[in-house]
């Protein structure tokens, strides 16, 4: 579909826009390649550099319990496995319910003020946690409610990715949003990388506070830093999206224009895809630690050595993903995810210990490496899907119009795409309360076949409405 082409008298303008940092854009026109190569590449990039780590950051907020409850009852809190589970579950209801909050809130108050004040909030959970587990007498439903506190850092992924499509053309939009969706993701293997190593020593100094005993190694460790550590970063990251970022009045929409989505057929079919995916990939990020302490802990492997690998590959694929979705379409992508995730499960349920059988902890681990690598495939593809969906309907819609209609129903389009991907990324979220609570609930390997059986709807729809030829809105 062709892109009506600016006028003359537009092209004059964006030369007397102001593109520094900071700055509100009022003339945006990725599609336009003179204007892309002269100003707009250079500005997208600024943005999306800034953008990642600041994400990264919330995902280590909403991930940081995945990686505290393994030292809990060493050092002394004494609460039962289930209540473990709990702990890294209750994230995911906060984070996906802010989640669809944030996704309507940035683009009213804009993106840039509204990246620096969520990235600057979260250093409130992290303060709370870290005094809390310097004393095993903090009830229960204090670290309940902390965790919910800390759920909130996974809604920052909501108003991200939906601000950073806005910056890109079309054809980059896919490595865009993988990229920044991909080492955002990241967060979730940091965390769970950093934290076990600064736990082991003063490396904070007296304010930090003193250790605690973790009497199964015999040793000290302090247990607040693994959230104190982040404290001086969210205040870095603040700062550098206020003055480095921009926000886009092309983005900006009231609730009243957003809320059209809700009629959409397709934002409802791409949401249940993305929980396929996403939710996927972060419930089985939240859950993975307790399954290797619980399962394979007594053979001599360790969570902390371990889980983190799952999440960083399934935070790189995201991007391959968007990368070759941009090469072969995205409707495929997504159905090989869905393919390899199934087997993937399949490897593992074969794994884990059953009755006297100890199980396989090597083919447990590679299982679910392959699940992570094939969700964060389909992370990337599936948000590569919807700026495509509702680009191409929106132009047919307005084809023989003018370029004025045409130039409407882009925009219209971008608005759309960008609500969408952030109010389905609020619903897979709470993949990561309904993972960790179903591995909480019943056992794990019946848990494992329900999500098979989900992935087996997701790939039908996405080949019916997406994939086969004479499909509905090909992607």
């Amino acid at each position: 579909m062709s892109i009506p082409t600016p006028t003359p008298s537009a092209v004059r303008s964006h030369r007397a826009e102001t593109y520094k940092p900071g700055a509100v854009i009022g003339d945006w026109r990725p599609e336009d390649e003179a204007f892309w190569q002269a100003t707009g590449r250079r500005v997208a990039q600024r943005n999306l550099w800034v953008s990642i780590p600041a994400l990264m950051l919330g995902f280590v907020v909403w991930q940081v319990w995945s990686v505290t409850v393994v030292k809990l009852n060493d050092v002394g809190f004494g609460f039962s496995k289930s209540q473990l589970f709990w702990l890294t579950a209750i994230p995911g209801i906060t984070g996906g319910t802010f989640r669809i909050l944030y996704t309507f809130i940035g683009p009213i108050f804009g993106e840039r003020k509204f990246t620096a004040f969520s990235t600057f909030i979260l250093i409130g959970p992290m303060l709370w946690l870290g005094f809390a587990l310097q004393d095993t007498g903090t009830p229960y439903w204090e670290l309940a409610l902390i965790a919910a506190v800390c759920g909130i850092g996974g809604a920052n992924f909501a108003s991200s990715m939906a601000n950073i499509g806005f910056f890109f053309p079309k054809r980059e939009k896919g490595s865009a949003n993988g990229l920044n969706g991909g080492l955002g993701n990241l967060g979730v293997s940091v965390v769970q990388l950093v934290a076990p190593l600064v736990v082991t020593a003063a490396v904070l100094g007296p304010p930090a506070g003193g250790p605690q005993h973790d009497a199964k190694e015999n040793t000290d460790i302090w247990l607040q830093n693994g959230a104190f550590l982040w404290v001086p970063l969210l205040v870095i990251m603040a700062l550098l999206a206020w003055f480095l970022m921009n926000d886009l009045k092309v983005a900006a929409a009231p609730f009243s224009q957003q809320k059209v989505i809700f009629k959409r057929k397709h934002n409802w079919l791409m949401t249940w895809l993305y929980v396929g995916t996403f939710g996927s990939f972060i419930g089985f990020a939240a859950g993975l630690p307790l399954l290797i302490k619980n399962n394979f802990e007594t053979q001599g492997y360790q969570a902390t050595t371990y889980a983190w690998i799952g999440p960083f590959i399934g935070a790189l694929m995201r991007w391959a993903g968007g990368w070759l979705s941009d090469k072969i379409g995205g409707a495929r992508v997504t159905m090989l995810s869905f393919v390899g995730m199934a087997a993937a499960l399949v490897v593992v349920i074969f794994a884990l210990p059953s009755g006297g059988d100890q199980g396989n902890f090597w083919a447990f681990f590679i299982g679910f490496l392959a699940a992570f690598a094939f969700s964060g495939l389909g992370n990337g593809s599936t948000f590569r899907q919807i700026p495509v969906i509702f680009r191409e309907q929106h132009m047919r819609q307005a084809e023989g119009q003018g370029p004025q209609a045409q130039a409407a129903a882009l925009k219209q389009s971008e608005m759309e795409a960008g609500a969408v991907t952030g109010f389905s990324s609020a619903i897979a979220a709470y993949g990561f309360f309904f993972i960790p609570a179903m591995f909480a609930a019943m056992a794990v390997t019946h848990a494992l076949w329900l999500f098979i059986g989900f992935y087996a709807t997701c790939l039908a729809v996405c080949w019916w409405f997406y994939a086969r030829k004479g499909a509905e809105a090909p992607s």
